[in-house]
């Protein structure tokens, strides 16, 4: 939800800094996830009690083994939507956060006479390795 962070912009003239605020809501590819993944761990939970309290009744019925392997398969494939999805959601974050961008948004950078210039690269590092892992 990037237009919930407000920077200053600084003014030339000397006048207080005007407040912008980013542009986006990349919330929903990450949130998408960590369902999944809170899905995931109360299906396994369960699982868990079938497998260990009623292990007569999962050996017993055929059907059984085969709908925790579909649920399984399920929960796999939207893994793998998930994680593209959250994967994509970064690449969208890192285009709207670029300093080129944040500064083509800058009115007083527009100026004929004006040199503007970001200052440092935002570090994305731990983002990328947490969508690799």
């Amino acid at each position: 939800r990037l237009y919930q962070i407000p920077f200053e912009m600084p003014d030339c003239e000397g006048e207080s800094p005007q407040t912008l605020h980013l542009i986006g809501d990349f919330s929903a590819p990450a949130e998408f996830f960590v369902t999944l993944g809170v899905f995931s761990f109360l299906y396994s939970m369960a699982a868990l009690v079938l497998y260990l309290r009623f292990h007569s009744l999962y050996a017993e019925n055929k059907k059984l083994p085969f709908a925790d392997f579909c649920i399984t398969l399920c929960f796999a494939f939207f893994w793998l939507v998930a994680a593209a999805a959250w994967g994509k959601g970064l690449s969208d974050v890192k285009a709207a956060t670029r300093p080129s961008s944040l500064l083509a948004a800058m009115a007083v950078c527009h100026g004929p006479d004006v040199v503007c210039s970001a200052g440092t690269t935002p570090a994305m590092g731990l983002a990328n390795i947490s969508v690799v892992r």
